[in-house]
């Protein structure tokens, strides 16, 4: 075995992959070398390769924010590459970089004449995945304990100025609060509809958009070029999920070049308690997969 070879083996992608099964893997990768700056892939894009770094290091960006930096050996995007999920991260090379890198349909079709091999690479990817799972559900708790200790305190601060003599920063101080209270109630949390669980809303001339972003307050939309709409019009359809056929209205929020966001009008209890069920089942998905 390669030293190469025998570094791939350190990664929890490619655990328990016998050395021979190994070596075959290794011919089907092709090696390619980056300098500094050089762009591997960018956020959006549709993941064509299977890429991990062998030699030097690599920054993963959001926007301009730097989320991860790696050093060799690592695999770098592999559950995009595997599942063909788009990129939510740029990655750029800081330094001089070795990349082995395979395309998803060379890799499915190593997979298709190697199937004992695809069966620890898959298992072993659904570790990963489920340490990752498990560390996000962690991170979310936690943030959720702080925004529950945190919506009660401003709710005790609403209160006391409510209770205090009235002074010039009374008013705007409420308000504030109020706004911050509402924004975090549970209600306005947005999901965005998995391809397991798509969504769509049909208008009454039949033309049917695709949910981008759902909660029980706000519905963005991928914008039809068959409809005319503006900012503040009022908009009806019918919301079409899981089997579901719940009638929605609501108030033009924004139109953008490829989307609607619709503040919604309140429900009729009925429809509120299919649209619940949906947005759960929804961020279900987060936590079971």
């Amino acid at each position: 075995m390669s030293a190469s070879t025998d570094a791939l083996k350190d990664i929890p992608l490619f655990r328990n992959i016998t050395t021979s099964h190994m070596e075959e893997l290794e011919v089907a990768f092709e090696k390619c070398h980056f300098d500094s700056g050089d762009v591997l892939f960018t956020a959006g894009a549709e993941p064509q390769h299977l890429f991990v770094l062998m030699d030097g290091e690599i920054v993963l960006k959001e926007g301009d924010e730097v989320r991860f930096s790696l050093s060799a050996p690592a695999p770098i995007g592999e559950l995009g590459a595997v599942s063909g999920l788009s990129r939510n991260t740029t990655a750029i090379a800081t330094s001089k970089v070795e990349v082995w890198r395979i395309s998803r349909a060379d890799l499915m079709g190593f997979f298709e004449d190697h199937g004992d091999v695809a069966f620890p690479f898959y298992h072993n990817l659904m570790q990963v995945v489920s340490d990752k799972i498990r560390q996000e559900s962690r991170r979310i708790d936690e943030m959720r304990t702080n925004l529950i200790r945190t919506q009660k305190a401003m709710k005790r601060m609403r209160d006391l100025i409510l209770e205090s003599t009235e002074t010039e920063i009374s008013a705007p101080m409420h308000d504030t609060l109020e706004d911050l209270i509402g924004r975090n109630r549970r209600s306005n949390y947005v999901v965005e509809p998995p391809r397991t669980l798509p969504a769509l809303v049909r208008l009454g001339s039949g033309v049917e958009m695709p949910v981008r972003e759902l909660s029980a307050v706000w519905l963005v939309v991928t914008r039809s070029p068959l409809m005319e709409v503006e900012t503040g019009d009022h908009w009806t359809g019918v919301l079409l999920a899981s089997g579901m056929e719940i009638p929605v209205s609501g108030n033009v929020s924004d139109v953008r070049e490829d989307s609607i966001i619709v503040e919604l009008d309140l429900l009729l209890e009925e429809y509120a308690v299919q649209l619940e069920d949906y947005l759960t089942r929804v961020q279900m998905l987060t936590v079971v997969v």
